[in-house]
C-alpha cells in the first residue's frame, strides 16, 4: 500500500469540499451555484482571439510567446500592473521589479507558504474564509485559527486576542467582497490591521484582493498594503475573476527581499508563468480595453445580485440572514438554526435540483452547517430565481 505524506491527511477534509465543488453536478436541469466562475458573457473571447492572431504572426512576437522568459514575468505586464492596477489600491510608488507574475492567485499563496510556513505554525484567517486557502495552509501543516468577523471584516479585538493566545506566523485576509461572505473590510479596520502589522513585525499579513475590480457601489478603499510601514504586508491579486480564469495569471507585490525569495521559489516550481497568457493580459491593457471590460462585468453582476436578493427574500425561510455585497461574485446565506444541515442537504440535490457550496467548508472549526455560499456567474437571472425557488421550498419543507 502507498505511504502518503502526513500533509495529505492534514488537508483531507477541506480538500474533499473543494473536490466536490469542482466535480459538482453539471446536469443541465440542475442549477449550479457551487463554483466561483465568472460570467461567460464577460469573457473577452473575441478580443483575445484577435490579440492571439497578431501575437503569433511570424513577423510579430510568436517566438517570444513560445519561449522562456523572466521568472518575474513579462516586463510589459509588470509595468502595466504598476500603472493600471496598483494605483487603484492606493499604491502609487511601486517598482515593477517588486512585482512577480504568478500562475493564478493560488500559486501566490503556495509560494508565500513555502517561504514562511513551517510545520505547526499558526495562520489566523477570517471566519469564514476561502476554503482553498485553508487547504493550502493545511498542506503546509500549519494550524488555522479563525478570527471573528462581521460585515465590516475582521473584528480587531479578536485578532489581537488570537495573536496573544497563538502567536501566529501569518494573518490571511480578503478585504474586498470576501470569499465566501462578500463582506468588505472597512477603512477603519484596514488601518487597524496595518497598525497591527507595524506593531508585530514578526507576523506576515497576506492580503488577497482578487475581487476588488468588481465594485458596484461605494468608493474604492485603500489596500492594507498601501498603509504598510514595516514591509511585512504581501499583496496578492489575480486576473481570474476580472479578466478570465483560463489565462491563469496573477501577481504578488511585496518588498524587494520577499520578492527575491519568491523569485527563487518560482524558478524551482515552474520557471515562470506562461508567456502567451501574460501577453494576452498585457495587450488588453495596452490597447485600452480593460476599463470598458470591467464596466461591462460590473453591470452583468449587478443584475444577477439583484435577482439573487429578490429570490432569497421571497423563497428562503423566515429568519434567514444575508448581506448584499457591494461587489464581487459571491453571496452568503445564513439559514435559521432549525434549517437542514447544508452539508447533509447536498446528498438530496436531485430532489431540489440545485447545487451550492455548503458553509462548513469555509470554517476551520467545523461550524457553519446552517450556511451556504452561492455563486451565479454563469447563470441567467431566470435560472437564479428558479433555482433559489426550488432550494427555498425544499428548505422550508424540511425545517427541523
Amino acid at each position: 500500500m502507498f505511504e502518503f505524506t502526513e500533509r495529505i491527511n492534514t488537508m483531507a477534509v477541506h480538500a474533499k469540499v473543494t473536490r466536490d465543488a469542482y466535480l459538482s453536478v453539471v446536469s443541465p436541469d440542475i442549477a449550479n451555484f457551487a463554483l466561483g466562475c465568472p460570467a461567460s458573457e464577460t469573457l473577452p473571447v473575441e478580443e483575445v482571439r484577435e490579440i492571439a492572431y497578431e501575437l503569433l504572426d511570424k513577423n510579430n512576437r510568436g517566438v517570444e510567446a513560445l519561449s522562456y522568459n523572466n521568472p518575474k514575468g513579462l516586463l510589459q505586464l509588470r509595468k502595466d500592473i504598476v500603472k493600471y492596477m496598483l494605483p487603484k489600491r492606493f499604491i502609487y510608488d511601486a517598482d515593477p521589479d517588486d512585482v512577480l507574475v504568478t500562475q493564478g492567485g493560488l500559486e501566490t499563496l503556495n509560494m508565500v507558504c513555502q517561504l514562511f510556513i513551517n510545520k505547526g505554525d499558526v495562520v489566523l484567517v477570517e471566519a469564514p474564509t476561502f476554503m482553498q486557502a485553508i487547504q493550502i495552509f493545511e498542506l503546509f501543516e500549519a494550524k488555522c485559527i479563525g478570527v471573528k468577523c462581521d460585515e465590516n471584516g475582521m473584528i480587531i479585538e479578536d485578532l489581537k486576542a488570537k495573536y496573544e493566545q497563538y502567536k501566529p506566523k501569518m494573518v490571511y485576509v480578503i478585504p474586498s467582497f470576501q470569499n465566501p461572505t462578500g463582506a468588505t473590510t472597512s477603512l477603519e479596520r484596514r488601518q487597524a490591521i496595518a497598525d497591527f502589522a507595524a506593531q508585530h513585525t514578526d507576523v506576515i499579513i497576506l492580503e488577497d484582493d482578487p475581487y476588488v475590480e468588481l465594485r458596484q457601489n461605494n468608493e474604492s478603499l485603500p489596500s492594507i498594503k498601501s498603509m504598510d510601514k514595516a514591509g511585512n504586508v504581501i499583496f496578492a491579486d489575480s486576473f481570474s475573476k476580472c479578466f478570465a480564469p483560463g489565462v491563469r495569471v496573477g501577481y504578488v507585490y511585496a518588498n524587494h527581499e520577499i520578492v527575491d525569495h519568491i523569485f527563487d521559489i518560482k524558478t524551482a516550481t515552474n520557471s515562470h508563468t506562461a508567456v502567451l497568457t501574460q501577453m494576452f493580459v498585457a495587450e488588453y491593457f495596452e490597447r485600452g480595453l480593460y476599463e470598458d471590460h470591467i464596466k461591462k462585468a460590473i453591470e452583468v453582476y449587478r443584475k444577477k445580485f439583484d435577482a439573487a436578493v429578490e429570490a432569497v427574500q421571497k423563497y428562503m425561510p423566515h429568519g434567514t440572514r444575508y448581506h448584499r455585497p457591494d461587489g464581487g461574485i459571491f453571496f452568503w446565506v445564513e439559514l435559521p438554526e432549525n434549517a437542514p444541515d447544508t452539508t447533509e442537504m447536498l446528498t438530496h440535490v436531485n430532489e431540489f435540483k440545485v447545487n451550492y457550496t455548503p458553509g462548513a467548508g469555509f470554517f476551520v472549526d467545523g461550524s457553519g452547517h446552517n450556511c451556504l455560499r452561492l455563486s451565479f456567474g454563469n447563470m441567467t437571472t431566470e435560472e437564479i430565481s428558479n433555482g433559489l425557488q426550488r432550494l427555498g421550498e425544499y428548505i422550508c419543507a424540511n425545517m427541523k
